[in-house]
């Protein structure tokens, strides 16, 4: 393998491209949950707890990607505006599973259309086989680099 082979082309590289195609996205997301007084990580934790009700602050910051610490702020800051409840104490062990309260499903409805506008709207140009192929190829992608 030569010296060339090592340089990443940014024209034809697909990790470049996956990259910038997921900046992209959530640019387009910030700009449309921000009027909802929303951030993506606000959006993404209450999308996961409304699919999985339950989980932990571990979880959710996995789930979201952001650290633990991050997760932690963010979830005391929903307990306290009414949109996450989590108990008092541990119903076993340390982990404070979090629910969404109706509040927070409220809030998730209206964030949900406006995110779902942005993936209509990135979709557009594919047919329903196009997106089935990309969806197959990412899906692929990331099971690759998964350990």
């Amino acid at each position: 393998m030569s010296q060339a082979d090592d340089v990443i082309d940014l024209d034809t590289s697909l990790g470049y491209l996956v990259k910038e195609a997921s900046s992209a996205l959530r640019g387009a997301m910030e700009d449309v949950l921000r009027p909802l007084g929303m951030s993506m990580t606000h959006y993404s934790c209450l999308e996961l707890l409304a699919q999985r009700p339950g989980m932990s602050n571990s979880d959710l910051a996995r789930g979201a990607f952001v650290t633990r610490q991050t997760m932690n702020v963010l979830l005391q800051t929903l307990e306290r505006d009414g949109e996450v409840a989590r108990p008092a104490q541990a119903p076993v062990g340390k982990v404070l599973p979090a629910r969404l309260t109706a509040r927070g499903r409220r809030r998730l409805e209206e964030a949900s259309a406006a995110v779902r506008s942005v993936e209509v709207r990135m979709l557009s140009a594919m047919s329903s086989s196009e997106q089935a192929d990309a969806l197959r190829a990412l899906r692929s992608m990331v099971a690759a680099l998964r350990p």
